[in-house]
């Protein structure tokens, strides 16, 4: 199952224009978003400043302009996988929902989306917390026997993300599962995805990176697993034929998707405290930094820059071991 949340980290940028006398020099600024947490107790590490972190961009240190927590708002995607494995999951989250919704800010915006084979969207984004509310129990009494394309709900719900009403609000994508994919071959196409056309082709692992590294998406994690997913992970281990088939079609992984995108796996293997633990995710997420900067110039427009976020040494040695999660790199 999965529940994906959805972000963003955004950039905007303004081409220099001559117009008589008049100038207008280029403005382009990137939003880095990034969590911090201490190596040694995995608590968020608070209220440090730009002198405190070293950004660089294609391997050129960059000028931090500003650093901010709490300030953006939300652009949230909850998608749910409706296979069998997840349920036992994804009712108690349903029930729990009102609760773990009350973590959001008036302003914030969500959408739900269901997938296993295909992608349905119950519900586009809305502030309005009650129709959230409703998709989400509606979500919680669907279910699929067909199988589940991990890269394509994370492909869709990214595609979603670009649907967002807030100018400037981080695009994160929340994902409810147990991180039991089906690997997408023709043959469990055929076989388990019935509703779908013969002609439809599956996306593949690179195309979900490569959406939610365009659209500046976060995934972030609820890696709840039942009995059902435990015995199928058992399982494969030990079969030849599963390794064979996910090196040929790679199904994806959640801690593949959250590194690429700087985003955390949660792992709890208690259903009835899901939705608090959604809540606590939520508080997370609003909690991690934006980071503000003017990019160094050069490089072809519609080029993936990478990115590579360090935190000064006299931090550490302040604050202990840390780890730093940002994304890996954006399309300017």
């Amino acid at each position: 199952m999965a529940v994906l949340l959805l972000l963003s980290s955004l950039g905007f940028s303004q081409e220099p224009v001559a117009t008589g006398q008049v100038f207008r020099v280029n403005v382009e600024q990137v939003v880095v978003d990034a969590q911090v947490l201490s190596k040694k107790t995995h608590q968020s590490v608070k209220d440090l400043t730009a002198d405190d972190f070293q950004l660089f961009e294609n391997g050129v240190r960059q000028q931090i302009n500003a650093v901010s927590q709490d300030k953006l708002p939300l652009s949230i995607v909850f998608l749910f996988d409706l296979t069998d494995s997840v349920r036992p999951v994804l009712k108690p989250l349903a029930r729990g929902a009102l609760q773990a919704l009350e973590h959001l800010k008036p302003e914030d915006e969500a959408a739900v989306m269901v997938y296993s084979s295909s992608t349905q969207l119950l519900q586009d984004f809305t502030t309005d917390h009650e129709l959230l509310v409703q998709a989400i129990q509606k979500a919680g009494s669907m279910e699929s026997s067909e199988a589940a394309f991990f890269n394509e709900g994370v492909f869709q719900a990214a595609q979603q993300s670009r649907k967002s009403t807030i100018p400037g609000s981080r695009r994160v994508m929340i994902w409810l599962t147990d991180n039991i994919p089906n690997v997408p071959s023709e043959e469990i196409k055929l076989k388990y995805a019935r509703s779908l056309p013969p002609e439809t082709v599956i996306h593949t692992l690179r195309d979900a990176m490569d959406e939610l590294t365009k659209t500046g998406t976060v995934v972030c994690t609820l890696l709840e697993t039942s009995y059902i997913s435990d015995y199928e992970f058992s399982s494969r281990l030990n079969d030849p034929a599963y390794r064979l088939q996910s090196n040929l079609y790679p199904p994806g992984d959640v801690y593949k998707y959250s590194d690429q995108t700087g985003g955390q796996v949660i792992q709890s293997n208690n259903a009835k405290q899901v939705s608090r633990r959604l809540a606590d995710l939520i508080d997370e997420i609003r909690g991690r930094y934006a980071l503000m900067y003017h990019p160094v110039q050069g490089g072809a427009r519609g080029s993936l820059r990478t990115l590579k976020l360090k935190i000064a040494p006299e931090v550490e040695q302040r604050e202990g071991k840390l780890i730093v999660k940002t994304k890996r790199g954006y399309y300017r």
